[in-house]
């Protein structure tokens, strides 16, 4: 049978533990001796390569030694091309938003050729707003522009829409590239039905088209109240609006303006049982009644006698036979726009240009203003690029007192539109430009000198000058001042060939 006993070690005798501390303690000291020693020959070395170093004075050599000229030295002043200096200094000019896009001119900072794309530089991450600004005075080629940046972008598969053009000035463009111009008048038997159910994208069942369609046209109906009444619709307003548009949907397979504005006026028994909506719409329906038997008559007033075919490559809509008045043709505009509206939130309907060219009537209306403002935040969703035309940047500026929720709308606008086109602006105007838009002190300073068809781009935080090109077939077909360059009347110059040289 086995046993485990525990033991203790023999202890160290006395003397060898002494001997063993001491041992220790000589070695440790000798280490540290032996660093000390190294580093006092180190620090000898150094003092002594310190002292055979020679030092320069502190304010150089004299002599020719010190290779300074005695006075000041002043070089020639060198010019030459920006070709030349591009290639000789070529880290100084903006490198451009590469090559992908549609030209548009000349980069007048780097010589090289300016493209511009916001579809391209939006999927390369250098914008996040595809909408464009464009501010310049009369005359100074920002109207040419905008229909270069839109008609060069049709050949990559983008459509344009012109909601609104109060001049005409996009009918002969749209009828050039294979599109439509719609043109809307007094005494012309084209009609526009606001309320049509337009087109209907693929992806919606009939429950998501039916509340999309009448979320379209109750908003339209009280923006355009709201418009002429020029004050913000009651409760009871809007009930009443609601009410006559339900009753009327539900009698007509094709609801028109002047069957709502009937409810509105003398409601059926059926929506109107207690009789209450009579005085309650009152003043809504005829705000709306203007639009079907007023100075507005015969333009919104039946079925559309029109299709919009969102398959052509440009639809324009020309409101330049209609009288000039404010407030009249912003409500056209918004009519004409809401009749082009459901092609347009359409996210199968590829990519498109909406231009609204003299927006400034229609951003004075808040309710169209808002509706503006919705349209521009929905762009990225819908692959829409917005293209806002005035002439200048203080515009909005005059949208609403200061501080209002109008001028934070007019504001967001331009928050929203990360390319921003400056033409010349006059020196009046150099202020609120260079304040809206955050121009440096040179930048501010050379918009007065811009010449025609010069521009100031500012995309995002980047800056570019550039001089735009048009081909001679562009020239003729963009002239907004072809009647002050018309050619002198037949008989004036037929009276001149019969002169001899001492009657001229």
């Amino acid at each position: 049978m086995l046993s485990t006993v525990l033991v203790s070690p023999p202890r160290e005798r006395r003397g060898r533990r002494h001997a063993r501390k001491d041992a220790a303690k000589s070695l440790i000291a000798g280490a540290i001796a032996e660093q000390k020693a190294l580093g006092r020959a180190y620090a000898r070395e150094l003092q002594a390569e310190q002292n055979a170093a020679e030092f320069l004075p502190r304010s150089g050599e004299s002599g020719p030694a010190a290779l300074r000229t005695p006075g000041r030295l002043r070089l020639p002043r060198h010019q030459d091309t920006s070709a030349t200096l591009a290639g000789a200094y070529p880290f100084l000019a903006e490198g451009g938003t590469g090559s992908e896009g549609v030209f548009v001119g000349q980069d007048l900072y780097s010589g090289s050729s300016f493209v511009y794309d916001p579809w391209v530089l939006y999927s390369r991450g250098m914008i996040t707003a595809p909408n464009v600004v464009i501010a310049g005075i009369v005359g100074a080629g920002k109207s040419s522009l905008a229909k270069s940046l839109y008609t060069r972008s049709i050949p990559f598969g983008r459509r344009v829409y012109v909601p609104g053009d109060p001049k005409g000035e996009h009918t002969a463009v749209a009828e050039a590239v294979g599109g439509k111009a719609i043109a809307l008048g007094h005494g012309m038997a084209t009609r526009l039905n606001p309320l049509d159910e337009g087109h209907r994208p693929a992806d919606l069942d009939d429950t998501e088209w039916r509340a999309q369609l009448a979320a379209r046209r109750r908003d339209l109906l009280g923006a355009l109240a709201e418009t002429v009444l020029e004050r913000r619709l009651t409760p009871l307003e809007h009930t009443a609006l609601d009410v006559a548009l339900e009753d009327t949907v539900r009698s007509s397979d094709v609801p028109v303006l002047p069957m709502v504005v009937d409810r509105l006026l003398s409601p059926t028994a059926r929506a109107d049982p207690a009789s209450r909506l009579t005085e309650d719409g009152r003043l809504a329906g005829h705000a709306l009644r203007r639009l079907v038997a007023g100075d507005l008559a015969g333009l919104f007033d039946g079925p559309s006698t029109v299709r919009f075919d969102p398959t052509l490559p440009m639809v324009s809509l020309d409101l330049s036979r209609v009288s000039e008045n404010a407030t009249l043709i912003s409500v056209l505009m918004t009519c004409a726009s809401a009749w082009m509206e459901s092609a347009l939130l359409d996210p199968t309907g590829g990519q498109r240009w909406v231009i609204y060219d003299e927006a400034w009537r229609l951003m004075a209306h808040p309710a169209l203003l808002r509706r503006m403002d919705a349209h521009w935040r929905l762009a990225r969703h819908y692959g829409i690029a917005n293209m806002l035309i005035f002439h200048k940047l203080s515009d909005l500026d005059n949208v609403g007192d200061q501080g209002s929720a109008m001028r934070a709308l007019a504001s967001s606008l331009l928050a929203n539109a990360e390319t921003r086109i400056v033409y010349r602006q006059e020196s009046d105007q150099l202020g609120s430009a260079a304040a809206a838009l955050g121009l440096t002190g040179t930048e501010e300073a050379l918009l007065p000198t811009l010449g025609t068809g010069q521009g100031l781009w500012r995309i995002k935080h980047r800056s570019f000058v550039v001089q735009h090109q048009l081909h001679p077939a562009e020239l003729a077909l963009f002239d907004t001042a072809g009647r002050m360059h018309a050619q002198r009347p037949e008989h004036l110059e037929n009276e001149d060939s019969t002169r001899g040289d001492g009657d001229r």
